[in-house]
Order: C-alpha cells, then structure tokens, then sequence
C-alpha cells in the first residue's frame, strides 16, 4: 500500500493540567502536534501508511519530537536534523463560556530557516500516492514556500492527488510576501482544496454570488473555475454552543453539493486538531470508500471523536469511526 505524505512543522505543545490556567499552573505536560503531522497520524493509526517529512533542531527536543510520531506508526524517516530550535505552543484548555486560548512562540524554529535543498522530493515521494500540505507552511518563511513550492511540483510530475488546507494566518504572513502573492500559485497545484467561504474571499478575493441558494457551493464553484486542477472544495461548519459544546458538519462541492448531518459533541474535551482529523478522515475516505459523500461522513465522524480526546492527535480505529458514522453518537459503554 502506497504512502500519503504530509510536510510542514512540528511543535511542542505545552499545557497546564485539566482546565488550569497559565498563570495559576505549576506544571506543564508535553505533548507534540502540527496541522500536516497531525494528518499522518490520523492515517496511520486508521492502517493507512504515512510519512511527515519536517526539520528539527539536532537535539533532545528534536528527537523526542520524531519519537512522537515514530510510535503513532508514522514514517518520519525523511527528517532533517538542523537548525538552532523546536518551536512552542502553549494551550490554556477552556471550559464552558471560557475559551480556549493558544499563544505560539515559534519564531527563529528549525523549520522556520530550513534550506529547500535538504528535501530530494524524488526520493522522498518515491512510494506515495498522496501529498497534503497546509497553508501554515507557506506563511512561515520563504524558504518553507519554496520546499512546499518544489513538493507540489514533483508530487504533479508523478500524478499524485494533492490536498491543502488553506487555513489563512494572517499574522504568521511576516517575511515581505502575503498569502495573497504565494497562495494562488500553490493552490493551482492541487486536487482537494479544504477552504471556507471566509479563507476564499481573504485569499482569492471570491465571494458567494448574490442570492446563491448555498454559499459554500457558489464559492466552491468559482474557486473550481478559477483553478481547473481542483476536483474537490471540502470543509467543516461548526456551530459552537460553548467551549465545552460542538456541533460540526462536513460540507463538499464536487460539481455537486453535499452535507452531512450536523454530530453534536458534548462534552469537548479538546477541539485541537479536529480539523486535521477531518482531513485525515476524508483522505482515507477517498482512497477506501466507493464515493465523496461517503468519505466526507467518515471525515465528520473521525473530526467528532478528535474532541474527544486530548492532545494534537486522532487516537482512534476504523471500526470506532464507522460506530458512529452508523449513528451511534451515545458514548454507551462498549464491553
């Protein structure tokens, strides 16, 4: 079985115990996550191979980081050891009406001043079948734009699928270029786009047509038009009661338009990392179901359970999914 293949950065997340907040903590627990890696764990732990490929310092952070991911049944042999530092969050776990809050300290990290040299995309998509990228990659430097660029260039040249996550930072966008200059080019490259109606307009400067019957499908439409490569424009709604309480939705435009019905998530226990468990969802959904709408349901199921559990990563089988894609939404002990 061929692999998918990810790229982009991995941190360390730090984060007070239970519902503490940051200035009341006295203690941390580690964890390591990022929106591509996230992607191939959700993979593997569903039996699908997957490599990440990502830049670490040459250290003890480095290594536990690769650690991470080794044991999770991702292929993190393509790793380049270099650089002076692992990047950092923090995530401060809400609850009820208190948000949940994240402050990033990343800046200067090994995969920030990484060298696009380092990556022979040749070798490193020899066995695959499926590249995914986010949007987070390109807005961290030039030179991860470029290593993204060079990625999606050979991924095409072999006639790989290709997913991104557009997932717009604005913030992040600080070497001299904006999303708006490097985004296009990219996602040109690309089968499978996942982009809200909100990330269309501030990166592509599309707006659902007047009177559109659904606004993600008119969107979808046009991004469709714009960039011929796209097959598919997939992304999630959530309607969010509280920090503790999510409903979410999976919606596809195809040249048709689907949805799933709404799953209500009560109570969340960690919303990180549910986008990426969508995604991973609907990647395996592609290659081992019969049609979209059938992955976009396991892609919904799989984003559900994420909240459910804590850290970056989808720790859940196959059979768990489709549990509740046949809904059985009622947590009922299972012996």
């Amino acid at each position: 079985m061929q692999q998918v293949v990810t790229f982009g950065e991995i941190m360390m997340r730090l984060s007070p115990p239970g519902h503490q907040r940051l200035t009341q903590a006295t203690s941390l627990e580690v964890a390591y996550g990022g929106g591509e890696a996230n992607v191939a764990a959700t993979l593997a732990g569903l039996g699908q191979p997957a490599a990440h490929v990502t830049c670490f310092p040459d250290n003890e952070l480095g290594q536990a980081a690769t650690q991470s991911f080794r044991r999770l049944g991702v292929d993190m042999g393509h790793t380049v050891f270099r650089g002076p530092r692992l990047g950092l969050y923090y995530l401060e776990v809400g609850a009820s009406l208190r948000a949940s809050q994240v402050r990033y300290d990343r800046t200067g990290s090994a995969f920030a001043e990484l060298d696009p040299a380092d990556f022979n995309w040749d070798d490193i998509l020899q066995n695959a079948q499926w590249l995914h990228w986010t949007g987070i990659t390109p807005a961290i430097s030039a030179g991860a734009a470029q290593a993204t660029r060079e990625a999606i260039a050979a991924a095409r040249e072999r006639g790989l699928t290709i997913s991104a996550d557009v997932n717009y930072r604005r913030n992040l966008w600080q070497y001299g270029q904006t999303a708006q200059q490097v985004m296009p080019e990219l996602v040109a490259g690309c089968d499978v786009v996942v982009c809200g109606v909100g990330d269309a307009e501030d990166l592509f400067g599309i707006r659902p047509e007047p009177g559109a019957e659904s606004s993600f499908a008119s969107m979808a439409r046009q991004l469709m038009d714009r960039f011929p490569n796209i097959r598919q424009v997939i992304a999630t709604r959530r309607d969010t009661q509280s920090a503790s309480h999510e409903r979410i939705q999976g919606r596809l435009f195809n040249g048709a338009y689907h949805e799933t019905p709404y799953l209500d998530i009560a109570p969340v226990v960690d919303r990180i990392g549910g986008g990426d468990a969508f995604l991973g969802g609907f990647i395996y959904g592609s290659l081992h179901y019969a049609t979209p709408a059938e992955a976009l349901r396991f892609a919904v199921a799989a984003s559900a359970l994420k909240h459910t559990i804590p850290g970056d990563v989808n720790l859940v089988t196959v059979a768990e999914v489709e549990h509740v894609m046949q809904g059985h939404t009622t947590g009922r002990l299972v012996r």
